[in-house]
């Protein structure tokens, strides 16, 4: 693959440590300048919170605070974990966090301190960590000095002085609400930058992060799909959830009336919207996907949108979203039909060049309809 030098080295990172399973995406200039693509403008109040740990304890037990779905989850080992609430009893600043706040609900999403956060939890709680294999780990504050007073000390361990000022120990936060326009797609750019970990997370790392909910573990599934593992031609996941967010633009694009550009945010918009969908509305969209698949492998076999370099994902959205409207009338010839539209001039160029300008992706749309179809 020719290695594109990009925008703000998001692409560059990825695709050096992309795995040989991953997917090969034929690289497009486009394509790469939207995923890198700027938010728009936004109007958000953000204000300073001094929370005591009692209080931030008591909002993450009522389900208050939430934590989205994050694939790396919790990390830190209990070293860590133990000197920051070291840090709180000892009187050391401790890092700020980030909550954003979502209209409808008013909860409060996690966008940066899950690792903080979760620690201090866990420690009330008295063991580190989720359960597992019907066992939980104690908490006991490891990695100290053997001279200090927390030295393997338990929550149940301590005075009743030294948990009072644990528990009235203020751990700043900051609360962010978008304003205006009246969407909270603010959240994802503001995630997108702050909860990297140190690592750069792709577009649709972050999608599952902020848009969690039904949506996501359908996605997973469809993922799996043994005919939509054959049009990628891999038979794992993409380590990059490149798959995931194909599968994502398929179903987001069914409907380009809708489209606004940076495609980035419709696709997220798309998820934002739809992330608890009711059960009818996700078995319809798991049956189109899946008869779509079967239809594109039984007529056009294996890796059909590798056109040059790689998988051509202008090129897979508008025959995906083609066939996906015509699945009873799928003419004998449409494997002909699709030679003679990866031919056409005007296609190839609308799916090469600026391919998420509504121009060209109402014309390659139209025309994948149109030369297949028609």
């Amino acid at each position: 693959m020719k290695k594109l030098t990009s925008l703000d080295g998001r692409i560059d990172y990825e695709r050096e440590r992309a795995l040989g399973s991953d997917i090969d995406l034929e690289p497009i200039k486009s394509e790469d300048e939207d995923y890198e693509s700027s938010p728009p403008s936004y109007k958000i109040s953000t204000y300073p919170a001094d929370y005591t740990l009692e209080v931030l304890d008591s909002k993450w037990r009522s389900g208050e605070i939430i934590i989205p779905v994050f694939q790396r989850g919790f990390v830190w080992k209990q070293v860590q974990a133990s000197k920051l609430i070291e840090s709180f009893l000892i009187g050391l600043p401790v890092p700020a966090v980030f909550f954003y706040t979502e209209q409808k609900s008013q909860k409060y999403f996690v966008i940066d301190g899950q690792q903080r956060l979760k620690s201090i939890f866990y420690y009330f709680d008295g063991y580190f960590g989720e359960e597992l294999n019907n066992k939980r780990k104690i908490f006991r504050l490891t990695g100290l000095s053997e001279k200090s007073r927390y030295y393997q000390k338990e929550y149940a361990d301590l005075t009743d002085s030294d948990k009072l000022k644990l528990k009235n120990s203020v751990l700043r936060s900051f609360v962010v609400q978008q304003l205006n326009p009246n969407d909270d797609t603010s959240m994802y750019h503001i995630f997108e930058r702050l909860n990297t970990g140190g690592t750069l997370l792709t577009n649709q790392e972050v999608r599952n992060c902020v848009y969690h909910g039904k949506l996501i573990t359908l996605l997973k599934d469809l993922n799996k799909y043994d005919n939509w593992r054959i049009i990628l031609g891999k038979d794992l996941p993409d380590s990059r959830q490149k798959d995931i967010e194909l599968i994502v633009r398929f179903f987001s694009m069914r409907d380009i009336s809708a489209y606004e550009k940076p495609l980035k945010d419709f696709i997220s918009n798309f998820m934002r919207k739809n992330a608890n969908a009711d059960d009818q509305a996700l078995k319809k969209a798991e049956s189109i996907f899946t008869k779509t698949c079967d239809m594109i492998v039984k007529y056009l076999e294996e890796k059909p949108f590798h056109i040059r370099s790689g998988l051509n994902a202008a090129v897979f959205d508008s025959v995906m979203v083609a066939i996906s409207k015509h699945l009873n009338s799928i003419p004998n010839n449409i494997k002909t039909r699709y030679a003679k539209l990866i031919k056409d001039q005007d296609y190839d160029k609308a799916t090469r060049t600026s391919t998420t300008d509504i121009e060209n992706i109402e014309l390659r749309f139209n025309k994948a309809d149109e030369v297949l179809f028609k």
